[in-house]
């Protein structure tokens, strides 16, 4: 039984880490790694533990290649530009799943615009589903024969179920994409911030990184420009939701087809997906229909006033935009069925 190791497990993503390993059928749970929080036990920091005695008394390691690297799988759970360090020192024979975004960019360029800092290199970006949209590359037997992987945004991640068959499909004018996505507040971080305090943001919506700041901007554009025949360019405007977890974006773009045909073209590429649901037509994703479960629930409507067709996606944003993602990868990578260890049922209400 493969021995999985988790660096960041005192955040968000790492604790949702730590719930899925611990029930996976194939993985043992190994070291668990903190900055701050190491040498505290598991229990007290993630309370949602506390009724299994033998994971709430588990302490805390340093982050540390030497303290993880006795392990067949790490999951990298850190800040951006946190992981090339630790993924560097690791033993060669170690699969690593990097869910930050050190390894996601191919342009140099681009990190340093969109990061700062030392450029890391490019992993095998890991969206299974794209497999079904693109032509050029089988990308589950991709991720299958790579040793590490690098975990989508997940911003990115709804963005690009939404809209990537419609763009192999060449449906809708790539050039012209855009996007207001609202995400969670466990979107940030477990860090504490005055603007994700419960005063700020109860009751409150907001903007932030408006104007193509957005760091995912990059590699949704460096994606799907793999499976467009042409330019791509989205104008990304994401939004801070009262909630704790899950993301709702909509991308919006020229076509001169029917809402048909682009109903058609998200059936034919999800049809057999067991994580992605193109709902039945007139029903709406919303994100506590995903809550706690590895599904994307995608919906498409087109405007015939304005010749725009909106795509809108839900996901939770912990489990399908970062930890259930990362399980998903790890079980193409040791040849397991894709959805073990994971739901494709939300928790309601």
């Amino acid at each position: 039984m493969p021995k999985v190791s988790i660096a960041g497990a005192s955040g968000y993503a790492g604790g949702e880490l730590i719930r899925l390993v611990h029930n996976h059928p194939h993985f043992e749970l190994g070291t668990i790694a903190a900055g701050s929080f190491a040498g505290s036990r598991l229990g007290d920091v993630h309370p949602q533990f506390a009724s299994v005695p033998e994971l709430a008394d588990l302490e805390f390691a340093d982050t540390k290649p030497e303290t993880l690297g006795d392990a067949d799988l790490v999951f990298l759970a850190l800040p951006h530009g946190q992981s090339a360090q630790i993924a560097q020192q690791l033993p060669a024979h170690v699969k690593v799943v990097d869910l930050g975004a050190d390894y996601r960019l191919e342009d140099a360029g681009k990190w340093e615009k969109y990061y700062g800092g030392d450029y890391a290199g490019a992993w095998v970006y890991g969206l299974p589903e794209l497999a079904n949209v693109d032509s050029k590359t089988n990308r589950r037997e991709v991720i299958a024969s790579s040793s590490h992987v690098a975990n989508p945004g997940c911003y990115a991640t709804a963005i690009q179920v939404g809209v990537a068959p419609l763009i192999a499909a060449n449906l809708i004018d790539a050039s012209d994409i855009v996007i207001v996505a609202a995400s969670g507040t466990s979107g940030a971080g477990r860090g504490a911030k005055v603007n994700l305090l419960a005063s700020e943001v109860a009751g409150s919506m907001s903007t932030y990184k408006v104007g193509g700041t957005h760091q995912h901007t990059a590699e949704v554009e460096q994606e799907l420009q793999k499976l467009s025949g042409s330019s791509v360019a989205v104008n990304f405007t994401p939004m801070l939701a009262p909630m704790s977890r899950g993301i709702l974006a909509t991308m919006s773009a020229k076509t001169s087809a029917s809402e048909d045909e682009l109903y058609a073209a998200l059936l034919d590429a999800y049809e057999h997906e067991s994580f992605v649901t193109v709902l039945p037509k007139g029903q709406l994703p919303n994100t506590a229909a995903t809550l706690g479960s590895n599904s994307v629930h995608v919906q498409v409507v087109k405007d015939e006033h304005t010749g725009r067709v909106t795509v809108i996606t839900a996901l939770d944003n912990l489990i399908k935009g970062a930890a259930g993602q990362a399980v998903q990868n790890a079980n193409l990578m040791f040849g397991y069925l894709e959805t073990d260890g994971l739901t494709a049922i939300g928790v309601a209400p």
